[in-house]
């Protein structure tokens, strides 16, 4: 059996190959460092409005395709951990709310911040995304489809990812994960302008 590729590769697969093929369009995609992301201005010579949008989301893609977006929103069942998506030890699985089994509770080890000696990350809220909302393994586009649409995105409107995105303090984790793990791209305050910009110029997929 071959091994399972790690997340992080996969993410950069795929933020590589979104890449390519919006750079096919002539357009640039990004002109920001790969650990950091552009400004929504930064696009604002992609004339056309559809195409503008589709870069906003392709640039916000760098955080969604992150391992420390793609660890809680899994394939399976099963969380995954480490900047190369190794699967979660010790073996934990979703239960019915996201927040474990009965017998293992995610809040057993995560506690309500990271607890640095024992490099554990942690948040009162910590818990696995629905599975409704998994997206590891998919395309850019397959994920901009599903995160706007409310019957797999929690029920939220664009104004809602906006929030979520931009301020909810569970999502601002992944830009002060602790020890040994390789924050998202850029910062909370920026992830949440491209969004913004990408709800309000129509929501466009690359």
């Amino acid at each position: 059996m071959k091994p399972i590729p790690g997340i992080a590769l996969v993410a950069a697969a795929v933020v590589a190959t979104n890449a390519l093929a919006f750079a096919a369009t002539g357009l640039a995609v990004s002109s920001a460092p790969p650990g950091d992301l552009a400004d929504p201005a930064s696009f604002a010579a992609i004339a056309d409005p559809q195409q503008r949008s589709a870069a906003y989301f392709t640039e916000l893609g760098k955080v969604l395709t992150n391992p420390r977006c793609v660890n809680c929103h899994p394939a399976g069942n099963r969380p995954r951990q480490g900047d190369e998506g190794r699967p979660h030890q010790p073996p934990v699985f979703r239960g019915a709310d996201g927040f474990g089994l009965e017998s293992m509770r995610c809040s057993t080890c995560h506690q309500g911040a990271n607890f640095e000696p024992g490099r554990i990350p942690g948040h009162p809220a910590w818990h696995l995304a629905p599975a409704s909302m998994a997206w590891e393994g998919k395309s850019l586009h397959e994920i901009c489809v599903q995160i706007k649409d409310p019957a797999r995105n929690g029920g939220r409107s664009l104004d809602d990812l906006i929030e979520h995105i931009g301020e909810d303090t569970l999502v601002g984790w992944a830009w002060a994960p602790g020890y040994g793990r390789t924050p998202a791209p850029g910062t909370q305050k920026k992830a949440g302008a491209l969004v913004t910009a990408w709800a309000q110029s129509g929501a466009a997929c690359p």
